[in-house]
């Protein structure tokens, strides 16, 4: 019993050491691992480089976007506008031309009810026969 107690503290201060010595990290690394980490972090370097660069192109572009979105938003509300100036003016036109057939027809006078002119067509004199024509 006694045998089996002192494998359970071997066992137990082992696995204390183990996990010690994992959290506490090791200060030793291979040289073909601490060129991979490089390596990496050279990578991350570049990605996380790269990745500003790209936040920029995008805060860039999203500027531009709304810059568009205002002028297509001002354009629409001036193509409304001139739509709606349009219609009028088509409308008032329309008014106008109907307004001015209407005093035409008010002012010509109705084919039946035409009176003949008081003037008279002037006739050509006669020609004098010459007296010694005879």
């Amino acid at each position: 019993m006694t045998q089996i107690l002192m494998v359970r503290n071997l066992v137990a201060v082992a696995a204390i050491m183990f996990f010690s010595v994992g959290l506490s990290g090791c200060d030793y690394w291979p040289p073909a691992l601490q060129t991979q980490i490089e390596q990496l972090r050279s990578e991350l370097q570049s990605a996380t480089a790269e990745k500003t660069q790209l936040q920029n192109q995008l805060a860039s572009i999203l500027k531009v976007k709304d810059d568009l979105q205002a002028q297509v938003d001002d354009l629409s509300r001036a193509n409304r506008d001139k739509s709606s100036m349009i219609t009028g003016l088509q409308n008032s036109l329309a008014a106008a031309q109907a307004r001015m057939a209407k005093s035409v027809k008010v002012a010509t006078p109705k084919a039946g009810a035409v009176k003949p002119s008081a003037k008279v067509a002037r006739k050509a004199p006669a020609k004098k026969k010459a007296a010694g024509a005879r």
